[in-house]
């Protein structure tokens, strides 16, 4: 058997454990008729939707997925709002909720790095991802739409590679600013903006995937570091465990990988 042959066959005997493991734990689970709350992050929802759907398709527990503002999410978890588990955007609303005693303990971790592109829409005569940088320079380019840099860190991730790309100042006067960057990428999509600094998460999605993307350097800002964990009030803690431990799996990374997320080094 040749190199790859093995290779292949490790990966199928992996999944089959992964697949065993999760049938094995979800038999209560099914009988108790449990249903997952999960609070996402917007540029998780698409990923995130994959994800439930081959869980649930494993385990028969299903997943109810509500997406938006992880400061939003962060606000409401400490308010005593029923989620089972939080996937937030950054790491910090995480490592808050986990040191205030919101989160089930040791189950907080890093699932993902977040990518940003600047894209255009499909019939933008500014040709992106030929000019980089320079197509937000662009006299077309009016506005640019980005996530509010003061709450998301999405936004703190494009400002800080304008100013590495040394066309801040240049630039600053044509931005406009979403409340996260899901309403960033909506701004680029309507044409209220003509260019948006988007996650690449959100450039692939249904809607934007036939647009045109540069994807920025991940050398050019901090790292978007997103942070899960089980909460500490959740109903079905046995459930989210599992779900969890499902997301860090091989295809639970392949996953996030093909809806443009990075996977931390450490995973």
């Amino acid at each position: 058997m040749g190199t790859r042959a093995k290779s292949k066959c490790r990966v199928r005997l992996a999944l089959c454990v992964v697949l065993a493991a999760f049938l094995f734990a979800s038999k209560n689970l099914r009988a108790q008729g449990q249903t997952l709350r999960v609070a996402a992050a917007a540029d998780v929802k698409f990923a995130m939707e994959e994800l439930a759907a081959q869980f649930e398709s494993m385990t028969g527990i299903k997943v109810d997925i509500t997406t938006g503002s992880s400061g939003n999410f962060f606000a409401q978890i400490q308010s005593g709002a029923p989620f089972d588990l939080f996937f937030s955007a950054d790491l910090q609303y995480p490592q808050k909720l986990e040191a205030a005693g919101f989160a089930e303990p040791g189950t907080l971790f890093e699932y993902a790095q977040g990518q940003i592109v600047i894209w255009t829409p499909p019939d933008s005569t500014v040709e992106v991802t030929k000019q980089g940088w320079s197509a937000l320079l662009d006299s077309r380019v009016q506005k640019i739409a980005i996530a509010n840099p003061e709450v998301a860190p999405y936004g703190r991730a494009a400002v800080s590679a304008l100013k590495k790309a040394g066309i801040f100042e240049q630039v600053k006067t044509k931005l406009v600013y979403g409340e996260n960057v899901s309403q960033a990428a909506q701004f680029a999509r309507s044409g209220n903006a003509q260019a948006g600094i988007i996650a690449h998460s959100l450039a692939l999605s249904p809607g934007m995937k036939d647009g045109k993307a540069w994807e920025i350097p991940a050398g050019m800002h901090p790292p978007i570091e997103q942070g899960a964990l089980v909460a500490n009030n959740a109903k079905n803690k046995a459930a989210a465990l599992a779900f969890l431990n499902f997301v860090k799996s091989s295809l639970g990374r392949k996953t996030l990988e093909k809806h443009g997320f990075a996977i931390p080094a450490n995973r």
